[in-house]
């Protein structure tokens, strides 16, 4: 679950975390902050680390009292192939509609959820989020996404 604040921007190779694939976003990313009064700042290392990548950051100056979430996750739902090469390898990217499921909670419970879904042959999004800050975060979990399938499947020599 990431910060609902944070507006993701960039990898972050080097972060501590013991799992980064486990990481709401698949992966650590650097960025800047979104929240009211706050707005463009780039948060410290040990941030990025604690708060902006986990949400649930209570503890963080910048999170407004009142707040809509605290945090945003993201789920693969549906991964739709439109075709495939020969001896069953799959097509990575393009030509595949990949629908993400997710969740915005407030104090450990679902506020809002809903379907979002990219399709591959038009390389754009068919259902998007109105807030700016969750589609980025849904850009970033899909980017992710779509580079450790493409490991996977070079790495099973398909």
């Amino acid at each position: 679950m990431a910060c609902p604040y944070f507006m993701p921007v960039a990898k972050f190779q080097d972060g501590v975390w013991p799992h980064p694939a486990r990481l709401p976003l698949g992966c650590g990313w650097s960025g800047h902050c979104t929240a009211p009064g706050h707005e463009g700042e780039v948060p410290q290392r040990e941030a990025l680390e604690q708060f902006c990548n986990l949400g649930y950051a209570e503890s963080c100056g910048r999170l407004p009292r009142e707040r809509a979430w605290d945090a945003v996750r993201f789920a693969v739902s549906a991964d739709r192939q439109a075709g495939k090469l020969g001896n069953r390898q799959e097509m990575v990217q393009p030509n595949r509609n990949i629908q993400l499921e997710y969740v915005c909670e407030l104090a450990h419970r679902p506020k809002e959820h809903g379907k979002l879904e990219f399709d591959g042959r038009a390389m754009q999004w068919v259902r998007r989020h109105s807030d700016m800050r969750v589609q980025k975060m849904a850009q970033c979990f899909l980017e992710t996404y779509l580079a450790r399938r493409k490991s996977q499947v070079g790495a099973s020599g398909n």
